[in-house]
Formats: structure tokens, sequence, C-alpha cells
């Protein structure tokens, strides 16, 4: 059987498929859900004790924060160099060598030494650049095709955002006892241990066929082969610029409550839990939504619904007075970043099929790419024209988004793919 057939005959669930319940699934993705949020903490436990490690390591607080740029341009670089080789071998012994990566980075970053955290910051981007997209296309594979697979892919983005919002009280109780270091190590136990699991697991998945058709491309044609598949660009764009604008209003949330509202650190983190359960929450909903058995609504569809809510709220944040309605729309807007982030990536997983790795590899290093553009336009924008600077870049950015969205909602779901593209390119 040809890629291509094999990709068209598996896009499509049939008729009355019968998915599986999120128990059920959990037990099922265990390892790999526990992995991805283990991937959240060494630079949780870094942005978290900034303070203590820059002491520790007799460096500055502003030098030593500039560091984590140097975790996102290695994602950025490893994510998009390795993209093509995702498929190529089995998603949990990929997921498995990126956990040894984050062990070695968070045995290096306990040192304290200052060389040694510049190979942790380094070493972290590089090892979740391969851990997210793997474990993510792992959890997919495990349920074929169809929406089985794009829910079980929606569960560990899930865990990521739970993960998020909880990490910090988390680690905050027991570095009481043993300090940051002691967590870094931890780290490194917890990581070595689920290696091991996901290197025993055997792969329950149907896809061995199509794992042929995706060995048989050479390095450059399976990006032209991702390319051919529709909709995969403009969803990846939307990825993006989601990201840049989201991480972007992230990055001055808090002078924003502090300059406008006089809120202190302290009411601040009572905002930020509340931007963080409301992102959870919703991307879990979503993922069930979008993949449920009865669904209603068009992926697609909602997907245009998240960006368009993303849109107004940010906009209408920057512009308002008034207290109550800029929590509600710190909540809206969060709630709408996880609606779009839950689509694009149910879309990817149905639509790539045996790609599926290597999109999603490509879609976190956009993602990395898209942290530094928000942040460097959000700034660009408050330094030329204050807050309504802020909403202008972001808006654009956003609406830029919504156009993609567009693109991606007027491909029907049975004429996702061009079957061609992998035929045609190896």
């Amino acid at each position: 059987m040809s890629a291509g057939t094999a990709q068209a005959r598996r896009e499509v669930p049939e008729a009355g498929e019968q998915l599986p319940g999120d128990l059920r699934m959990t037990r099922t993705l265990w390892p790999i859900l526990l992995a991805s949020a283990v991937g959240l903490l060494p630079f949780t436990i870094f942005s978290t004790y900034l303070v203590p490690i820059a002491e520790e390591s007799g460096s500055s607080v502003a030098a030593m924060g500039g560091l984590r740029g140097l975790g996102g341009l290695a994602a950025l670089l490893v994510g998009t160099a390795l993209a093509p080789l995702i498929d190529r071998v089995r998603k949990e012994w990929a997921a498995a060598g990126g956990l040894g990566v984050l062990a070695v980075s968070a045995a290096l970053g306990a040192s304290g030494q200052y060389v040694l955290l510049v190979a942790f910051c380094l070493l972290v981007g590089a090892g979740t650049a391969v851990l997210n997209p793997a474990l993510t296309a792992a959890a997919a594979d495990r349920f074929g095709s169809g929406k089985a697979a794009s829910r079980a892919a929606t569960l560990v983005t899930a865990t990521q955002s739970m993960t998020a919002m909880l990490a910090a009280p988390v680690i905050a109780l027991p570095a009481v006892f043993w300090g940051w270091e002691g967590d870094l190590l931890a780290v490194t136990a917890v990581s070595l241990l689920l290696a091991v699991v996901l290197l025993s697991r055997r792969t329950l998945s149907g896809t061995e066929e199509e794992a042929c058709g995706v060995e048989e491309l050479t390095y450059l044609a399976s990006f032209r082969a991702l390319a051919a598949v529709r909709g995969a660009v403009p969803l990846l764009l939307i990825s993006l610029l989601r990201t840049a604008v989201f991480m972007g209003y992230l990055a001055y949330l808090a002078a924003y409550y502090d300059s406008r509202f006089q809120l202190d650190p302290g009411l601040f983190s009572l905002v930020w839990t509340l931007s963080g359960a409301s992102f959870f929450v919703s991307n879990l909903l979503t993922g069930r939504l979008t993949n449920s058995a009865q669904q209603s609504v068009r992926t697609e569809h909602l997907l245009i619904l998240g960006l368009v809510a993303a849109l107004v709220s940010v906009v209408g944040f920057y512009f308002t007075h008034w207290l109550p309605l800029a929590l509600a729309l710190t909540s809206l807007h969060a709630a709408s970043h996880a609606v779009v982030a839950a689509c694009a990536v149910s879309l990817l997983v149905r639509r790539c099929g045996p790609l599926r790795g290597s999109a999603l590899s490509i879609n976190a290093a956009g993602m990395s790419l898209g942290v530094f553009l928000g942040a460097s336009l959000g700034g660009l924008g408050l330094g030329v024209a204050g807050y309504a600077g802020v909403a202008t870049a972001f808006g654009v950015l956003t609406a830029a988004a919504l156009g993609a969205g567009f693109l991606v909602s007027r491909i029907p779901d049975g004429q996702v793919r061009n079957d061609r593209g992998m035929q045609g390119s190896s």
C-alpha cells in the first residue's frame, strides 16, 4: 500500500467511531502525560529561583535571566533541524532521549556554576524541542488516527497547561527542605526513571505501514511533504502568531496591572492564577469538544471563533480602566488562546497523518520563535505608543492569524491532504 493511500484511508474516522473516555486514555498515556509535565519543570525552577541562582553563580539577575533566551534559541534550531527525524524512529525512544538530555541538564544546573548554567539552558531548550513533539505524537499514535488520536494529543497539551499553572507552588514546598538544587536533582532522577519506562513500552498503534512511507523520504523531501499537506502551513503560522501574542502579552501583564491598577505582586499572583486556570480549563474542554463522537461544530470554525475572541480581548484589555472588566478580559484572552491551541494541535494531528511528529516539531519550534517575536514587538509598541502601541502590535498579529484561520477553514475535512505530496517527494 502506498503512503499516500494509507494517509487517505486513515484520515477520516469511520462513521460511528467509538472514542475512548478520558480516564481510559489517561491510564494508557500516564507515562507520556507525566513526562510532559516533567519537561516543564527545569525552566520553571530556573525562573522561580532566579535570584538565588544568580547569587550562587556570582552573576547578576539580568545576566542570568538572559540565559533563558538561549534555551529558546536552542529549541528553535534543534526543533527545526530534527523535525523530519521524529517520524523515523519510535516516538517513545525519541521522548526517552529528550528526557535523558533533561536529566543531564538538570544535574549540571544543580551545580550553580555559571558555565554549567549556560549549558543547562542550552540543553533544556534542545531536550524539550525533541521531548514535547515526540510525546504529543506518541500519544496520538497510541490511538491510531482521527478524533481519538487528536484527543490524545490535546490531553498532553492540557497536562502541560495544568503543570504550568501549578508547578511553581508544587516545587516551592520540597525546595523548603532541599533547596532549588534538590529540585533540579529530583528532576534528574524522575526524568531517568521515565526514560526507562518509555523505552520499555510496546507500541500499540497500527501506524507501521504509514511510517514506512515516511522513512523513504529524504531529509529535505520531508519538509516538502509536510508543506504539501493542505492547511498545514497556515496552521503552523497560526501557532507561531498566537504564541507571539500570548507570550508577549504575559511578558508585560504584571507591569500593566501595576501601572494601571496599582496591584502589588501578592495580588497580581491571583491574576496570574486566574489566567492559568482559564487556559487550562478551556484547553481541556476544547480538546474534548473538538474530538467527541457527537461533535456539532467544525474544529476549523471553533478555531476562528477562538481567534476572534483573542483579537477582541487583547485589544479591549489595553484600553479598559475598570479592574473587573480587565480581569474578565484576562480570563477571556487566556481561554481563547487555549481554544486556538487545542484546535491547532487537533487539526495538525488529523491532517498530517504519519508526518504528525514532524509537524508538531516544527510547531514547537515556531512557538519558540513566537516567544521572542511577541516580547520584542510588545516592547516596541510599548516604547512607541504606550499600551495603545501594545494593543496595536498584538492586534495586528492576531488579525494575521485570523486570516490564516480562514484559509484553514476553506479546506473540507475529507480533502485535507495532497496525496501526491509524499509520493512525488520521495
